[in-house]
């Protein structure tokens, strides 16, 4: 039978576009809805950069010239050629690649009743939005996949930290963060990747880690996700350091895994997120070891680079999709992922505030920094820090909603409803994960 393509673009929204917070996206796709892909096309004529666009999953011909020609008119961005984009690929196997079609969930088991509810303890006042429980046949396998890759494949663990591993629900936390995944390995996909981060911010930065090397042994770390092209005599010293200590084999063995499934832009654009994480383990060690509290606006700035940005920047791979290079390059997709980054990391303060009081030395979070530069009570500042995050989380849902208006491209609004279900699923397991955090007594 031919294939029929990818659905029409839906009289309404997905379902998921409920879930920034107000109609607000529901009615800036409304162009999208009545105008169908020439409408989405033209769009994206005025919003993308003013050169060449290739069809998805086609490469450039062998006879292309060396050199690019002078930038032709806008007729390059017609909407003839940018229907193509939309339409995604064509051709034999590539029916299960179109936006539209994500692969079932798999069955439970027979028998099998609904998952129990995690237990939630959601910080008051903290804006969010709730998530379903997730699948618990995804969870338990993807459990049993990950604590196999972290203990038989790269040793990322001494076996007395085995229930700190299983206190961290991976597994749960992955699966609640990526409900489009299309199969298990695609989640596991984001699973090796988000313990390999763990593991080096553990060994490297957190509670009384960071030595006066750490920039040494970071770069180094990163040299596993951005190979080193060095000479023939140096080489085999560099590889075999890729297995020197659990950081670095977590590192290579995730990044391999990552850059066979996803295509080579997404992989760089992973690459150069992960270097922005790692400048802001840099910033914060290095005010660790000086003893220097910043500034409110110095530690927030601190936090867009150490903070969960290169989670939902992997949305799209782990959705089993690609979002173009020249799409999530648009400035104002690169403000939605930072706000998103830079308000799940608040949040990710405000959880762990508690934890880490109770670890050694000073730390430094969002509460601590404003109680000491602003003046305030322990309470009023952790109250203030969730007025920051509120505010951002607003703002994140704002921008969302304008780009999705801008450039109704289904890839674009498929990617904006993955990044907010990261940060949704993000949040699900902080509150839900009573292992690792309790809460203050303010309220």
């Amino acid at each position: 039978m031919p294939d029929p393509g990818p659905s029409p673009l839906q009289p309404g929204p997905p379902a998921p576009a409920a879930r920034f917070g107000a109609p607000a996206l529901a009615d800036a796709l409304a162009p999208a809805r009545t105008d169908g892909a020439a409408a989405a096309a033209a769009v994206l004529a005025r919003a993308l950069p003013s050169r060449p666009v290739l069809p998805f999953g086609t490469a450039p011909t062998a006879a292309a010239p060396a050199a690019h020609p002078p930038a032709p008119a806008a007729a390059e961005h017609s909407p003839a050629a940018l229907e193509r984009i939309l339409r995604g690929p064509a051709g034999l196997g590539t029916a299960d690649l179109h936006w539209a079609r994500p692969q079932p969930p798999a069955a439970p088991p027979e028998g099998a009743g609904p998952p129990a509810p995690a237990a939630m303890r959601p910080i008051p006042g903290l804006y969010h939005h709730p998530v379903p429980e997730p699948d618990p046949v995804r969870v338990e396998e993807l459990s049993r996949r990950i604590k196999s890759w972290a203990v038989d494949e790269v040793q990322a663990f001494p076996p007395e930290w085995e229930d700190q591993f299983d206190g961290f629900s991976v597994s749960r936390y992955m699966v609640a963060c990526h409900p489009d995944a299309p199969t298990l390995d695609h989640l596991m996909l984001a699973a090796r990747l988000m313990v390999a981060e763990n593991v080096v911010d553990d060994a490297y930065c957190e509670d009384g880690a960071t030595t006066p090397d750490v920039g040494g042994r970071l770069l180094l770390a990163h040299t596993a996700l951005d190979p080193v092209h060095t000479t023939k005599e140096y080489q085999p010293a560099w590889a075999e350091s890729l297995s020197a200590d659990a950081a670095r084999r977590c590192y290579a063995s995730a990044m391999d895994h990552f850059t066979r499934s996803a295509t080579p832009s997404q992989a760089d654009r992973f690459r150069h997120d992960m270097a922005r994480l790692h400048l802001g383990y840099l910033a914060e060690a290095s005010w660790d070891v000086t003893e220097y509290v910043p500034e409110v606006w110095e530690y927030l700035a601190m936090r867009q680079f150490n903070n969960f940005r290169p989670c939902p920047t992997i949305t799209d791979s782990v959705g089993g999709y690609e979002l173009p290079a020249e799409l999530h390059a648009l400035p104002a997709m690169q403000r939605v992922i930072a706000l998103a980054g830079n308000a799940t990391t608040l949040s990710n303060d405000l959880y762990s505030y508690m934890k880490e009081l109770r670890s050694p030395g000073k730390h430094l979070n969002l509460p601590v920094v404003i109680a000491e530069k602003e003046g305030l009570s322990d309470k009023e500042a952790y109250l203030k820090a969730i007025e920051v995050h509120n505010d951002l989380m607003h703002e994140f849902e704002a921008e969302s909603a304008a780009l999705a208006a801008a450039c109704p491209d289904p890839r674009v609004a498929r990617f904006l409803k993955g990044v907010a279900a990261w940060v949704d699923g993000n949040h699900y397991w902080h509150a839900s994960n009573t292992y690792r955090y309790t809460l203050p007594d303010f309220w």
